[in-house]
């Protein structure tokens, strides 16, 4: 089976479409983007977006532990984007709808995916979607290359490709359409050195205008436990130019991850605590100088093995709550998921469903 082939931080990698393109693309006028791609994490991993569709994907995790290079005294500390991933994970992703994904795995490298959405938000739709993973073996988990796309009922098409072109080098491209327009695209290249990992991504280039993103991104481990790094942003457009930068640090102990970003744009802190093996604690602040508003957000994850329960809840400044349950129903191809969220200050209430065979 497919789904067995591709590690969960290979489904994680097929772009988130990382932080930066969510937070810098505001600085280009786009029509709303299309729904992300469908893929299952397995039988306790869902990740589905406020509408329902899925999280999109980023680029594939290394944890510390697993990092150590020979011949160098520090470990490679990862990506910068991925270094909050930690504790936004324990969070539930909000569900709204019903929504039905079967899974077809054709091959050990090849899989299918049809995906229907009932929304009274969003539109109602299907989706197709497939996943080709190579034979280019990297790890003992981790093949190359990985070819992600998925079409909607409109012709809207979003298609992602990661390779690894070097032991230390990574590419990954990203295109998204809505109907006949394209709508947005990036280009991402990574390094990771022995202790240190460099990044650099393009997105939405135009050279007629004269316009586009790019951001560079370093994260250095100073000491096993410790890393820094910053980021640069410069964006351009007709009449407007500027860029941004940040400065990032993460600590990282026997059961807890503590990082913090620093920059023009605002604050970003989180602290992720794994109490024991069942149970996973995470806080969350964010401050932004643009709205110049904060909010704290406080979130765990109970997960029960034996029962094949994933339970996921939250509740932050704004009164927002929110909880999703995630059940395995073995030995059948079945997963079921049931969120609820209820912001109390604006007095409404949603709730969804989800069902994926296979």
């Amino acid at each position: 089976m497919l789904a067995q082939s591709v590690t969960v931080s290979q489904v994680d990698q097929i772009s988130e479409h990382s932080e930066f393109f969510s937070w810098a693309v505001c600085w280009l006028p786009a029509p709303p983007l299309p729904q992300a791609v469908v893929l299952s994490r397995g039988p306790l991993g869902w990740c589905q977006s406020p509408q329902g569709s899925p999280c999109p994907p980023s680029l594939p995790p290394l944890s510390p532990d697993s990092q150590q290079v020979n011949g160098s005294p520090l470990p490679n500390p990862g990506t910068y984007e991925e270094c909050h991933r930690k504790c936004k994970e324990v969070f539930p992703i909000q569900m709204e709808g019903v929504r039905l994904v079967v899974n077809k795995g054709l091959s050990n490298h090849f899989q299918v995916s049809h995906t229907v959405t009932l929304s009274t938000l969003a539109e109602s739709g299907y989706r197709f979607g497939a996943t080709y993973v190579g034979t280019q073996q990297t790890g003992p988990a981790e093949s190359f290359p990985v070819m992600v796309g998925d079409m909607d009922n409109t012709g809207s098409l979003n298609a992602q490709v990661i390779h690894q072109l070097t032991s230390a080098v990574r590419s990954k491209i990203a295109i998204q359409t809505q109907q006949h327009k394209f709508v947005n695209w990036q280009c991402d290249l990574e390094y990771r050195g022995d202790d240190f990992t460099s990044a650099v991504t393009l997105g939405n280039p135009d050279v007629l205008l004269g316009s586009g993103i790019i951001v560079a991104h370093y994260l250095q481990s100073i000491s096993p436990a410790l890393a820094l790094g910053g980021e640069l942003v410069y964006h351009r457009r007709p009449g407007e130019e500027g860029a941004v930068t940040s400065l990032m640090g993460r600590y990282t102990g026997n059961n807890y991850v503590a990082t913090l970003t620093l920059g023009g744009a605002g604050a970003h802190a989180t602290y992720y605590h794994r109490a024991n093996d069942q149970l996973q604690l995470g806080v969350e602040f964010e401050g932004s100088m643009r709205t110049q508003e904060t909010a704290v957000s406080f979130g765990y994850q109970l997960d029960l093995p034996k029962a094949n329960l994933l339970f996921k809840g939250s509740v932050d400044s704004n009164w927002v709550v929110g909880a999703v349950l995630e059940k395995k129903l073995l030995p059948l191809p079945l997963s079921l998921a049931l969120g609820a969220f209820l912001n109390q200050k604006k007095n409404t209430f949603q709730c969804g469903f989800n069902v994926t065979v296979g």
